[in-house]
C-alpha cells in the first residue's frame, strides 16, 4: 500500500524523494502498489506538476524497471522522437538517411492511436516487414545496415507500457512530467549518444499551442542533460499536415520520394534539419553547413534510399514500391481564393474512421487508406482545381467526400503561409 503520508505529500505540492518513486515505480510493477492507487498518484502530478528532481527520478526508475539494448557497434548512436502530427513520415526518411552518415539509429517507434499515425503501422504496409524483433535480431540488423526501426518489446520499460495504460484512462496524458518520462525512459534504454525532438505545434499535434510545446521542449533537454544524454529540439507546426501523403502506404509512397531526392519540399527540409542537429552532436568539428551539405547530398544521389531498402530487407521486408492505396476520389476548390486554414482534426478523423486509424489500441489498420492534400496555407488556388483526394473503398466514399467538402477554408484575401520551423531549443 502507498503511504498516506505519501499521496498527501504529493498532493500538497511538495517533491518526492528518488527513493520514494523508486518506491512508488518498483511496487507497481511487482504488484505491491494497486493500480487505484497508482491512478491517485498520477492524478496529482497532473495537477501539483513535478520538480526536475523528481522527473529525473520517475525516468530512472522506468528505466531501470526493463532491459536495455546491447551496443554492438562502435559508431555514435543517435535517434529523434517525434510528439507525432498528422501526415508525419519523417522517421522513415531520417532513420536510413542518418545511417549513410557514419552513425548508427536504433530507432524505437510506436503505433497510431487517435488521429496521429504511428511509424510502426506505416512500415508494416511494406509486405513481409516485422518490426517486433527481439535484442539479437536487432542487433543483427543494426549490424549489417546501421538502422532498424522496430517497436519496443516487452523488456523495455515495462513500467512506462503499464504506466500509460493507466494515464489513458484517468486523462493525465497530457501532463509534461509523466510525457517526459515515459519518452525518454525508451530512449534511454537505446544508449544513445544524442537524441533530437520534433515537438509538434498547432491543431494537429499533440501539444496546441507554443507555450505548451516550449514547455515539453525543456523538459525534455533538461532531463536528458541530467542522465547525460545530449538533446536539442525542434518546434514545428503542425497547424496543417506535413507533406502532401496522410495514411499508411500513401505515406510510405511519399517517403519513398522523398528519398529519392523529390517529395514535399517541407518534408525534406524538416527531416535535413532534424539529421543536422544529431551530425553536429555527434561529430565533433563537424558544422552545420557541413552537416546539411551531407544530408543533402545522400538524398539527393539515392544513398539513403539504397539504405531504406537495405533495412527493407533486413527486417523481412519487401521493398516493392510504390504501396498500393486504395481508389481515388477528387475535392474540387469551389471557388476562387486563398487557403486559409485546413481542418486537421477533420481530415484526421476521416482517416481513423475509414479504418486507416485506430479508436482502440486492438483495431486493424488498413493500410489503402490515405488522403492526399494538394494544397498548403496561404497558395492561391483556382475554382475547380484539386485540393483534395481521398483514397478508399469505393463502398464508403460518398459520405467521406462530402464532408471534406468543407476541409480546407478559402479567403478572398491574401493568407500569409505558415512557417514550418518555429524554433529551435538546445
Amino acid at each position: 500500500m502507498i503511504p498516506a503520508t505519501l499521496l498527501a505529500k504529493k498532493r500538497n505540492g511538495h517533491a518526492l524523494t528518488p527513493a520514494e518513486i523508486e518506491f512508488l515505480v518498483h511496487g507497481f510493477g511487482s504488484g505491491e502498489v494497486a493500480d487505484y492507487q497508482m491512478s491517485a498518484f498520477m492524478m496529482a502530478v497532473c495537477i501539483q506538476g513535478m520538480e526536475p528532481s523528481e522527473i529525473s527520478a520517475l525516468t530512472e526508475a522506468m528505466l531501470q524497471s526493463g532491459d536495455k539494448l546491447p551496443r554492438c557497434t562502435d559508431r555514435p548512436r543517435v535517434d529523434k522522437h517525434s510528439t507525432g502530427g498528422l501526415g508525419d513520415k519523417v522517421s522513415l526518411i531520417l532513420a536510413p538517411l542518418l545511417a549513410t552518415c557514419d552513425v548508427d539509429v536504433p530507432m524505437i517507434s510506436g503505433r497510431g492511436l487517435g488521429l496521429t499515425g504511428g511509424t510502426l503501422d506505416k512500415l508494416e504496409s511494406i509486405e513481409g516487414l516485422q518490426t517486433q524483433l527481439t535484442a539479437e535480431q536487432s542487433s543483427k540488423v543494426l549490424r549489417k545496415t546501421g538502422v532498424f526501426i522496430i517497436g519496443a518489446d516487452a523488456k523495455i520499460a515495462p513500467a512506462d507500457r503499464r504506466l500509460y495504460a493507466i494515464r489513458d484512462v484517468t486523462g493525465t496524458v497530457e501532463s509534461v512530467a509523466l510525457i517526459t518520462a515515459s519518452i525518454l525512459s525508451k530512449k534511454l534504454a537505446a544508449r544513445l549518444d544524442a537524441l533530437v525532438m520534433d515537438v509538434k505545434v498547432g491543431s494537429g499535434g499533440f501539444m496546441k499551442t507554443l507555450e505548451q510545446a516550449r514547455e515539453l521542449a525543456q523538459s525534455l533537454i533538461r532531463v536528458g542533460a541530467q542522465s547525460e544524454l545530449p538533446i536539442t529540439a525542434i518546434l514545428s507546426d503542425m497547424d496543417q499536415p506535413l507533406g502532401a501523403a496522410i495514411g499508411n502506404a500513401i505515406e510510405v509512397n511519399e517517403a519513398v520520394d522523398v528519398l529519392q531526392g523529390i517529395g514535399p519540399p517541407e518534408v525534406r527540409e524538416l527531416t535535413i534539419q532534424l539529421g543536422a542537429n544529431l551530425l553536429v552532436a555527434c561529430h565533433d568539428g563537424m558544422s552545420r553547413d557541413e552537416a546539411i551539405t551531407k544530408l543533402t547530398h545522400n538524398l539527393d544521389a539515392g544513398i539513403a534510399m539504397e539504405r531504406f531498402e537495405q533495412m527493407v530487407v533486413a527486417q523481412g521486408g519487401r521493398p516493392d514500391f510504390p504501396r498500393p492505396i486504395g481508389s481515388e476520389w477528387m475535392i474540387e476548390c469551389p471557388v476562387d481564393g486563398w487557403i486559409e486554414k485546413i481542418d486537421c482534426e477533420t481530415l484526421g478523423q476521416t482517416i481513423v474512421e475509414l479504418g486507416g486509424g485506430r479508436r482502440r489500441k486492438e483495431d486493424r489498420i488498413d493500410p489503402s487508406v490515405g488522403l492526399q492534400v494538394h494544397c498548403r496555407v496561404g497558395q492561391r488556388v483556382k475554382r475547380g482545381t484539386p485540393i483534395l483526394s481521398l483514397h478508399c473503398d469505393k463502398r464508403h466514399h460518398d459520405d467521406y467526400v462530402a464532408r471534406l467538402q468543407n476541409a480546407v477554408t478559402l479567403s478572398d484575401q491574401p493568407v500569409k503561409s505558415v512557417p514550418l520551423l518555429i524554433e529551435h531549443l538546445c
